[in-house]
């Protein structure tokens, strides 16, 4: 009986590999992608044409607050920083 088994031999018929020709798949995903920056973009551009701009006169308002804020507050963290300093010099 162990004679008439051929090894590699199977019932069942083996699949062939359809052969279909292969699609630019690095052309397609590159265009999709480039497709999907520009709908970006163009989404961005107008939604920026919704935007309320502020005048010269009130953004230089607004941003001589922002500088007097920022002086404000570094100038603070400097003192902090001072005092700090000076109590860990008289700990240690």
């Amino acid at each position: 009986m162990a004679d008439n088994f051929v090894k590699g031999t199977k019932d069942a018929p083996k699949s062939v590999a359809k052969s279909t020709p292969k699609k630019n798949t690095r052309n397609f995903e590159l265009n999709k992608t480039w497709g999907s920056i520009r709908d970006y973009l163009t989404s961005v551009y107008n939604e920026l044409k919704k935007v309320h701009w502020p005048d010269r006169r009130t953004l230089v308002a607004y941003t001589i607050v922002v500088l007097i804020a920022v002086a404000i507050i570094s100038g603070l963290l400097y003192l902090y920083d001072v005092i700090l300093g000076l109590l860990l010099g008289l700990i240690l």
